[in-house]
């Protein structure tokens, strides 16, 4: 990319609205995902037999299905950032781009 185009896109307004928009998005989605994880943490730390209380009288704990609870929360904040991100980052992003060509 010539030194022209990069300097017209980043003086371009939308070009901070994007950077804007996917920094606080995607600190929103770290502090979700990191509370989950730390909230899990702090749990075992103080009360570790909250987790292994069987459910219903079996093998299976408390702790398995939080255990993937923490897993699946991962893959589905994970996809609701790359929802966002090929919608609207994406289509703001173009936006730049055309405006930087002419």
């Amino acid at each position: 990319m010539n030194e022209d185009v990069l300097a017209r896109v980043q003086k371009n307004p939308k070009f901070a609205e994007l950077v804007s928009k996917k920094t606080s998005f995607g600190w929103m989605l770290s502090i979700v995902m990191l509370a989950i994880y730390y909230g899990f943490i702090l749990i075992l730390a103080f009360n570790p037999q909250s987790l292994g209380t069987s459910l219903s009288g079996g093998v299976i704990t408390v702790g398995i299905p939080v255990g993937l609870f923490i897993i699946i929360s991962a893959f589905l904040l994970t996809g609701v950032y790359v929802r966002k991100a090929n919608t609207e980052f994406d289509q703001l992003t173009q936006e730049i781009v055309e405006e930087a060509k002419q």
